[in-house]
């Protein structure tokens, strides 16, 4: 009798599991057909990838780069890979 009650217990909690993915999937449908996306917003706005960009390029009159990356990352508050980010995914001027 005990083993049957615990197999309906587990038959319930499967189908609740059920339920609960399949209202997961559904809410995620309906976000992104009203455009919405996951994840977390990009740390630099796209103007401010550009100024990094622009810093990263800038070179002086000897030839070398006037910014490091870490002082580009200190100037936005982001850190180095962010920075590097952003400059994989900008093209190049």
């Amino acid at each position: 009798m005990g083993r049957m009650f615990f197999q309906i217990l587990g038959s319930i909690a499967e189908f609740e599991h059920a339920l609960m993915s399949e209202r997961t999937h559904d809410g995620l449908a309906a976000a992104r057909t009203r455009g919405r996306t996951g994840g977390q917003k990009p740390k630099l706005a796209p103007r401010q990838a550009k100024i990094a960009q622009q810093m990263y390029e800038e070179t002086g009159p000897d030839g070398r780069l006037m910014y490091t990356v870490e002082q580009i990352a200190a100037e936005f508050g982001v850190t180095c890979p962010t920075i590097y980010r952003h400059l994989a995914t900008l093209p190049a001027q």
